[in-house]
């Protein structure tokens, strides 16, 4: 099993070694080669995507990946930010399909923001279209507005698309992904006020017909926002667009406790996929040791799962990380009074002999 290993910036690095650590522990035959991305990658060949990154990726049966970006790099131009990383990899690995669990530990219900009885048990997953949407649209730019309430003053414009493929694909994932949980999809839209969106609810409602022992709901967007905070484990898979499934995944995420705790999986049409925590690089906190990896170590499990066919061991992953939260043992952005707080290294070293 071939695995390129991208850790990035920030705590990229940090929570990466822990997520392979636990890897190797589980004595498979896996053949790990590592690579610079995003900012790192930047300062070492000019590019925050260089072309043998993109090519072992492409090479390889599933990419893990840690993070991108810092602050230093603002002021570059667009294409050379260490964002355009992982956007350039999504598009040249084909993955339109990103999955982001929400899952509420029975451990870490009172870390949660909203009342434990909203959150105990949750488990939603949020599939989000991950090619298209406003990210990709053209065209795209700056310019001096010739009409519009200020005609002549300096305006940035950006363009929500969505083909009916795009939309079919990412339909058909949620609904074969329900039938194998609790059989529900919420489609998000703003239909109400987006042509983009009227054609995306048109072509779900369309391909659910295929679909007839799943239950199939539409709801706007602000209003799906409304209820993940006050009535989360009323869903179960939630589908939609790029923009606001980024939106509604992180919001999704601080219902766990911390979104140091969620993973991801972004897959193409063969369940190849990159892996990858659902937070950020975190610079601020980077080099000190803090930083919580149980999502990247999750992201591990995906990996197994979704790309490498090992479910088995996806299961060890999953069970070691539950064990070491009975434990009581916490990261800082989990931690609360009665419980342990531990480093990065420490909790990666707890996984690995939970493992066994």
């Amino acid at each position: 099993m071939k695995i390129a290993v991208l850790p990035g910036d920030g705590i990229g690095p940090e929570i990466m070694a822990q997520a392979v650590k636990v890897l190797q522990a589980l004595g498979l035959p896996m053949e790990m080669e590592w690579a610079d991305v995003g900012g790192a990658a930047y300062e070492s060949s000019g590019h925050p995507l260089p072309e043998g990154t993109l090519k072992l990726a492409q090479a390889a049966d599933a990419v893990l990946f840690g993070s991108v970006g810092d602050w230093k790099y603002d002021t570059l131009e667009r294409a050379l930010r260490p964002e355009q990383a992982i956007l350039g990899l999504r598009k040249n690995l084909g993955l339109f399909a990103n999955f982001r669990p929400a899952i509420c530990y029975e451990q870490l219900t009172h870390a949660s923001s909203l009342k434990p009885e909203l959150v105990a048990g949750l488990d939603i997953l949020i599939i989000r279209e991950l090619t298209g949407d406003i990210y990709f649209g053209q065209p795209r730019g700056r310019r001096v507005a010739v009409d519009g309430h200020f005609p002549g003053a300096e305006e940035a414009f950006d363009t929500m698309r969505y083909s009916r493929p795009e939309i079919e694909r990412i339909a058909h994932v949620a609904f074969q992904a329900a039938r194998k949980r609790r059989g529900k999809v919420t489609s998000v839209d703003k239909a109400n006020v987006l042509e983009t969106f009227q054609l995306w609810k048109d072509v779900v409602t369309q391909v659910h017909s295929q679909y007839p022992d799943v239950q199939l709901d539409h709801m706007y967007v602000d209003n799906a926002a409304m209820q993940l905070v006050k009535a989360p484990k009323s869903f179960d898979v939630i589908v939609t667009g790029n923009m606001f499934g980024d939106i509604l995944s992180d919001e999704a995420s601080m219902l766990t406790g911390s979104i140091g705790m969620l993973p991801s999986a972004s897959l193409d049409k063969n369940n190849k996929g990159l892996y990858e925590p659902s937070h950020g690089s975190a610079p601020d906190i980077a080099g000190n040791g803090v930083a919580n990896p149980l999502a990247t170590i999750l992201s591990a499990a995906m990996m197994l799962r979704f790309s490498l066919n090992q479910e088995a061991a996806a299961q060890r992953i999953e069970a070691a990380v539950q064990k070491v939260l009975a434990q009581g043992l916490r990261t800082p952005d989990i931690y609360s009074e009665g419980t342990t707080k531990v480093g990065t290294a420490e909790m990666g070293e707890a996984v690995v002999r939970a493992l066994a």
